[in-house]
């Protein structure tokens, strides 16, 4: 059986571009565009409003030369008022060929905002709609705040759409405005518009205040609407519209008797572009697109993906051009840990990975995750501590640093069970740390070795927050040895180095 087509409209760059702080720039309006009808593949795309400003107007301008150049000038559109002509002059100059007529879809709004008669109201649209036509220009009609419309006014609704059907038009959009409506609601009110004008070209533009949007449009499709308004990131106004990513995947997966054209795999990175120019970024538990969407971090996730992938879902991150992901932290398991060291081309016996497994773990206590590059240096480390037995541990330390004061450091270290404290300074919080730990030395009479290389690095790739690494060369009269030490923290790091050094001799 042939599948039915739906129209993916974004507007992104119009209703998209209202969420608060928000402005895109010329260039940026004409790559997005560019990316939505040449990599997305969606159907149209609604650009602007007119005459809101002369950035809008350039925009419009730069966009329409190059799509009247690859043969996109019929996809691209811009919303229109009912102004006696003067958004048609707008965009006469502009070379745009689409309008998308703002009109008032509930009797609410015509008698409080605009103060006219349903005739009235018609009256004007029809001239705007032929002056339109005259030149050259078609017409699609929003018919706002519908949704409160069809609650509350049913017979206005019907009355406006039993006057659109007789005009020289393309096709109605039903925008849910105030993004009230239930999935229940969506689809009774469009069942019913459905019956009654078969042959008419329908739109459904959902808004998520509720978080109800996807769902709607859910419903919408089920109801037989011919297109859909969507947005990147969903964003939009308030709480956004629908999100694109979020309906191409409620689409594809639940109803299958519907077409459409969206190439799942570019959705990502034309999301993620969006995310930069626009400056709002994507919530980390955003379905498709979000950072962790594609993570799993319980360990008995990671282990039931190894047995027959018994935590998978229809979500494959591939379809999106993405790749899943196992957390390590506090809740990993071994699983996790295997998952992760199979990327990276590494094995380990159980009892060296259950080492590690524990000291990921404890990590994941002090910081929320540990990354991939992160464990050849807690592999490192963890085997390096089970060479030696610890007989001087470092208990405690207060390291402080004052402006106009030198750096110190308090320090209490148990040697062989036996106590000692003691406090210097020094041109640094670690080197006020070696010189009050020389005390302790000193008092034992015996000597530490000189420190003669101290190196610091983190993972490639790895962030700010990211376990670092310190490595302290060390040199006694007999031999030259290397000690390291893990921590988020660099100084920190350079005590479990020292600690290590001071079991080695």
């Amino acid at each position: 059986m042939e599948r039915r087509k739906i129209e993916i409209m974004d507007t992104t760059l119009r209703d998209g571009e209202q969420t608060s702080g928000v402005s895109f720039s010329v260039s940026e309006k004409l790559t997005i565009t560019q990316l939505l009808l040449e990599e997305l593949n969606v159907d149209r795309v609604e650009i602007a409003s007119a005459r809101v400003s002369d950035g809008e107007f350039k925009a419009v301008e730069a966009i329409l030369t190059w799509a009247e150049a690859n043969g996109y000038a019929d996809k691209i559109e811009v919303l229109t008022f009912v102004d006696n002509g003067v958004s048609i002059d707008w965009m006469l100059k502009t070379g745009a060929k689409v309008q998308n007529l703002l009109t008032k879809g509930s009797l609410n709004h015509l008698i409080h905002q605009l103060k006219k008669t349903a005739e009235q109201h018609f009256t004007e649209i029809a001239q705007v709609i032929a002056l339109a036509e005259s030149k050259g220009i078609a017409t699609n009609v929003y018919l706002e705040d519908w949704s409160n419309g069809m609650r509350h006014s049913p017979e206005y609704v019907f009355e406006f759409l039993d006057f659109l059907v007789t005009q020289p038009i393309k096709r109605i959009l039903l925008p849910d405005t105030l993004g009230v409506l239930t999935p229940a609601e969506t689809a009774d009110f469009l069942k019913k518009i459905r019956l009654k004008y078969p042959e008419t070209h329908f739109d459904y533009h959902a808004h998520n205040d509720y978080d109800l949007g996807t769902a709607n449009v859910l419903e919408a499709v089920k109801a037989g609407v011919n297109g859909l308004h969507l947005t990147v990131n969903g964003m939009g106004e308030r709480a956004g519209n629908a999100a694109l990513a979020s309906v191409v995947a409620v689409i594809n997966d639940f109803t299958p008797e519907v077409e459409i054209r969206i190439k799942e795999s570019a959705i990502y990175s034309v999301s993620k572009l969006v995310e930069a120019f626009s400056g709002i970024r994507i919530p980390t538990n955003k379905p498709v697109v979000g950072d962790n969407v594609f993570t799993q971090t319980a360990g008995i996730h990671a282990d039931g993906d190894n047995k027959n992938n018994l935590y998978f879902n229809d979500l494959l991150p591939e379809r999106f051009g993405r790749k899943r992901k196992y957390a390590l932290g506090k809740t990993s398991g071994k699983a996790n840990i295997e998952k992760n060291l199979q990327e990276l081309g590494l094995k380990l016996n159980d009892a060296d990975l259950k080492r590690v497994t524990q000291r990921v773990i404890e990590l994941g206590d002090k910081k929320e995750t540990v990354t991939k590059e992160d464990l050849p240096y807690i592999i490192s480390d963890v085997l390096d501590s089970s060479l030696y037995e610890e007989k001087v541990v470092v208990e405690s330390y207060v390291l402080m640093n004052s402006m106009g004061l030198r750096p110190s450091a308090t320090i209490a270290v148990r040697i062989d069970g036996e106590k000692f404290e003691e406090n210097a300074q020094g041109d640094g919080q670690f080197d006020a740390f070696m010189n009050a730990l020389t005390k302790v030395y000193t008092k034992k009479k015996r000597c530490l070795p000189k420190l003669i290389d101290y190196a610091v690095r983190i993972a490639p790739g790895s962030h700010s927050d990211a376990l670092c690494e310190t490595i302290i060369t060390w040199e006694t009269d007999l031999k030259k040895f290397i000690t390291r030490g893990l921590d988020s923290d660099q100084t920190v790091c350079a005590i479990k180095a020292t600690q290590k050094m001071l079991n080695i001799i």
